[in-house]
């Protein structure tokens, strides 16, 4: 999401949302108009007309407020309504100007005659005036609630994000430690690896990435353990598949490979097997992280916070789009992450 979007107040005028609510005050307009007490010809056939022509003139507007977004946003709240409102009256008065002038030069009858006539666009200019000042109200209250949830669900995303910063931080610093003087050329590199993984975590709160850079990330973290584990720690990959090109956020995969290695992997005496896959499932993309787990489970200290930090990152980039499930097993553990085939993080905010 660009900074612009992020001081956005009107709505998106030209969105399926949107657009929906637009016809549906429309529809109950021309409902209101064709029953209303006093009304000619209560009829099927008008309830057509009327229907048609409001439907014409409400996404006529929601099309002109909506290329007009851009320069409304740049001003004051107030401002921006009170113009986007005036905008609306013009519109409408204009279109109901014009239908007045097809309907004479045609003779069609749609505007009624004398009185009825001379009401008509003045009619339309108040009954806009009256329900676009309601909509529009409604529709920025809309609006502003939701970004204060989105405000709200990025503060949450960015608290927990800086929850999994520190855990691999001091392990991979206790590994450089004890590798300075017996084999400083391996922590030399183990320091490269914690660059570029630090290089990622203080730069992801609103960042974006690919899934292949994602896989480095776990190679560098993979490297640094390895030197800590030795033989106690062997990882088997099945990557392939991936498409390395795919967008998606920093540090995703990498907190739930620390935390197979360090609930599953690490208390085992003889260590075990990092199970790395990924394919091509029905609507998406699938990648599975599983680990042996000791007999009896060790409580350790953050145990269970990288499942729960990485599930409300993925609920705040990809909604009910993808998931992460947990699945426990005899002896085993698995921890599967599922992303849709297109990620929305790839499509620039509107």
């Amino acid at each position: 999401m660009s900074d612009a979007d992020d001081h956005r107040w009107l709505p998106p005028f030209c969105s399926l949302p949107t657009l929906f609510a637009v016809m549906l005050v429309a529809e109950l307009v021309a409902l209101i108009v064709v029953l209303a007490p006093g009304a000619d010809g209560a009829t099927l056939m008008r309830l057509g007309i009327v229907s048609v022509y409001l439907q014409w003139l409400g996404l006529l507007n929601a099309v002109v407020l909506c290329s007009l977004r851009g320069a409304l946003d740049r001003l004051t709240p107030r401002s921006g309504l009170l113009i986007a409102w005036l905008v609306m009256i013009g519109v409408t008065t204009l279109a109901a100007l014009l239908i007045q002038t097809m309907d004479r030069a045609l003779a069609l009858g749609l505007t009624g005659s004398g009185a009825a006539a001379a009401r008509f666009v003045p009619a339309n200019a108040v009954l806009c005036a009256l329900i676009g000042a309601a909509l529009l109200r409604y529709l920025f209250v809309i609006e502003q609630w939701r970004e204060r949830v989105r405000a709200a669900s990025k503060a949450q995303v960015d608290a927990l994000q800086a929850r999994i910063r520190p855990h691999f931080l001091f392990n991979s610093m206790n590994t450089i430690a004890s590798l300075i003087r017996t084999r400083p050329a391996d922590a030399e590199r183990a320091v490269e690896d914690l660059s570029d993984l630090f290089r990622a975590a203080l730069g992801a709160s609103g960042a974006r990435g690919t899934l292949g850079e994602e896989l480095e990330r776990v190679d560098h973290y993979l490297r640094i353990e390895s030197l800590r584990l030795g033989p106690r720690l062997a990882v088997r990959r099945d990557l392939d598949a991936l498409p390395r090109a795919y967008a998606l956020p920093p540090l995703l995969l990498q907190p739930l490979v620390e935390n197979a290695i360090h609930h599953g992997i690490e208390p085992l005496p003889e260590g075990g097997t990092l199970d790395l896959t990924g394919r091509r499932v029905d609507g998406g993309w699938e990648i599975a992280i599983g680990n042996p787990c000791p007999a009896q489970p060790v409580r350790r200290a953050g145990n269970g916070h990288a499942i729960d930090n990485i599930r409300a990152r993925i609920g705040y980039h990809f909604g009910d789009r993808a998931a992460l499930i947990a699945a426990p097993g005899d002896g085993c553990f698995r921890v599967i992450v599922r992303l849709p085939l297109e990620s929305p993080m790839n499509v620039p905010a509107q």
